[in-house]
């Protein structure tokens, strides 16, 4: 098959993304995964009850970018228990913003019970983890694809040159658009926030 550049192929999933999302979002892995979710995340009323199902442990994790902290299970029940009330919050604490947002849908500090009845740990939860296996899956062919359409996702919430550095997907895109050495990384975030700044 002909192979397409990172600009067409992301030109080609970006400029229909709702056709993009509803494609991947049919696979039957994908689908099974999703009604599992749909069907299962009311019926969990705490946090302990969040991380004791590994699927939906799992699930929630893909669906938040952070499949490689799955692992990490006390770390993320720190995130949660802490919430997101108080910037001395564990979450608001964090460099990385995925937590926040993470804690932000399973906000069982603040509605308790009631947190998974609400749709954004519902259905938003499932939009979120087709959208990351669409990012995923054109990675797969193409790295390039997949960190652009990530930065394209994320654009809208980067307020500073610090949300680009707290972000590795965000911080490579820029190191390759801005033509910075990876290297750059190495020094001190300020030295690193203040080149990003100079350059855009």
């Amino acid at each position: 098959r002909a192979v397409l550049s990172t600009t067409a192929s992301f030109k080609l999933i970006n400029s229909n993304m709702a056709a993009s999302l509803q494609r991947v979002g049919k696979q039957a892995a994908v689908q099974r995964d999703g009604d599992y979710y749909l069907k299962t995340i009311s019926s969990i009323k705490s946090i302990d009850g969040f991380i004791a199902n590994d699927r939906i442990y799992r699930y929630a994790m893909k669906a938040f970018g952070l499949n490689d902290m799955i692992y990490a299970k006390a770390f993320v029940r720190k995130v949660l228990t802490d919430g997101i009330d108080t910037s001395k919050s564990f979450a608001n604490q964090l460099a990385d913003p995925r937590f926040r947002d993470l804690a932000a849908t399973f906000n069982f500090k603040s509605y308790g019970t009631a947190t998974t009845s609400f749709d954004k740990a519902q259905q938003g939860v499932v939009d979120k983890y087709v959208r990351a296996q669409l990012e995923e899956q054109a990675g797969a062919d193409n790295e390039g694809v997949r960190l652009a359409l990530y930065f394209s996702r994320k654009a809208s919430s980067i307020t500073s040159a610090y949300s680009i550095l707290a972000d590795p997907a965000l911080l490579k895109v820029a190191q390759v658009a801005l033509n910075l050495p990876a290297a750059t990384s190495s020094s001190a975030i300020d030295t690193q926030a203040a080149l990003l700044k100079s350059k855009m």
